[in-house]
């Protein structure tokens, strides 16, 4: 079996995947299979896959470039590299939630396999407008409830109840959840 590394990005069933997270699983008589946390590199969806010996897979070099979020277009999203200032376009179903991240000028980078741009890695955290939200009710404070709010983006999250429309939140893109108010 080949050597697994977290964060090695592997061809596997025809799509590429990043390995999060993996455990070597001993079974009797001699076989074993690694149970392996794939990230699908371009939708992102997560999920837990057992890959045996006999399983066919290869490791896959995957570069990343500092890009930046230009505009989008209908269904076509546009992001340009920053050092080569190509633009590069990418199909609304290609980024699939992270469009509810992207706003002008937000840096990305972006993920290249044997130089073709396969997918975008948003940053950790992004500050998005909250543009609708019930108002807040005097007392609330931030061990109190929490109320639904839509972002600039469309995005819709859960938020303290102290928060307006207009106020600009702090977002971890990892799971979709408010921080702070900036």
């Amino acid at each position: 079996m080949a050597e697994w590394r977290k964060g090695m990005v592997i061809n596997y069933e025809g799509e590429y995947y990043i390995v999060l997270d993996f455990q070597h699983v001993m079974l009797g008589r001699g076989s074993a299979y690694v149970r392996a946390k794939l990230k699908n590199v371009k939708t992102g969806n997560v999920f837990e896959k057992n890959i045996r010996e006999s399983d066919h897979f290869e490791e896959v070099k995957l570069f990343r470039k500092p890009g930046i979020f230009s505009y989008s277009e209908g269904d076509i999203y546009h992001f340009y590299d920053k050092e080569t200032f190509e633009e590069i376009n990418f199909e609304k179903e290609e980024l699939q939630d992270a469009v509810f991240y992207l706003k002008e000028n937000v840096e990305v980078n972006i993920l290249y396999i044997e130089e073709n741009p396969v997918g975008i890695e948003l940053p950790n955290f992004v500050e998005l407008k909250v543009i609708e939200t019930e108002p807040g009710v005097r007392g609330d404070t931030v061990s109190g409830g929490s109320k639904p709010a839509k972002l600039e983006t469309g995005k819709i999250i859960q938020v303290p109840l102290f928060i307006n429309v207009g106020d600009i939140v702090k977002i971890d893109t990892r799971t979709g959840k408010y921080i702070e108010r900036v």
